[in-house]
């Protein structure tokens, strides 16, 4: 999968990034679905031993353009899991208490512990982003926020953290059938709001965004890895292969039992 990964150092341009792209399996959705299954009982194997193990902790950061699939995707990769070794933190509009902070302050808050795999829907990265696109910071601040983020990366995973940051790549059409879809489906037009379509009309700036976020922050102890998301069955695949193999490389083991089990009478 190494073709989706952004080399650190390297400028990239979405552009070159297929996001209907499905080389990773070319013989289409049902076996994917198949090999997604077969991944998804690695993942809950691997991820019971993460948890007793309890000594290192794995972060996935997931972003996106509005629509990209990130609920969905924390749905059909992680809902299989044990909920006692999860955590998932969504981050939206900043809260009064949280602007009285400097803008890692929640981020810091909700990362993973010990045993844990932490999930990121959006990250500290709308503070390059779409305080970039909106005007809500001027460059002189967001600018100096790329070199805040990789030190706090760094310290992350210095302490122990693994971080797998992708980007759910859709086209600008498919954006377009899916916000269709919320509005034509009555149990999906609770997420439709106008700010999306106003968010859509600047999908030129948060190309630009995106591209100097990833070509910025794509580094050898937290790469970012760009997704083809266009297909749902795909993007969960690739998905559940890079946090399967995150996990297999730590190989964690269960640990030592704290008594002598031989002498325990039931």
């Amino acid at each position: 999968m190494d073709c989706y990964c952004v080399e650190p150092g390297k400028r990239i341009k979405l552009n070159d990034w297929d996001p209907q792209d499905k080389e990773f399996c070319p013989d289409g959705k049902d076996e994917g679905v198949r090999r997604l299954e077969s991944l998804k009982q690695k993942l809950y194997d691997l991820q019971v031993r993460f948890f007793a193990e309890n000594k290192r902790k794995l972060l996935v950061v997931l972003q996106g353009m509005d629509t990209a699939g990130k609920d969905g995707t924390i749905r059909n990769v992680f809902g299989g899991l044990d909920p006692q070794g999860i955590r998932v933190a969504t981050f939206g509009k900043p809260s009064t208490r949280e602007l009285k902070h400097d803008y890692l302050w929640r981020i810091h808050r909700q990362t993973p512990a010990k045993g844990q795999i932490g999930i990121f829907n959006r990250s500290h990265y709308e503070d390059v982003l779409a305080v970039r696109v909106r005007h809500l910071m001027p460059k002189s601040v967001w600018s100096k926020r790329f070199g805040h983020i990789n030190d706090f990366e760094r310290m992350l995973t210095d302490e122990g953290t693994t971080i797998i940051k992708i980007f759910l790549h859709i086209s600008f059409e498919e954006q377009r059938e899916r916000l269709l879809s919320r509005k034509n489906t009555p149990r999906k037009q609770w997420k439709l709001i106008p700010q999306d379509v106003e968010d859509r009309k600047l999908w030129p700036n948060y190309t630009e965004a995106y591209e100097d976020t990833l070509s910025q922050t794509s580094t050898r102890h937290a790469p970012w890895w760009v997704v083809p998301a266009d297909r749902k069955w795909y993007r969960n695949l690739l998905v559940a292969s890079l946090v399967c193999d995150a996990l297999q490389k730590l190989d964690p083991q269960y640990p030592t039992p704290a008594y002598d089990i031989s002498a325990i009478e039931i």
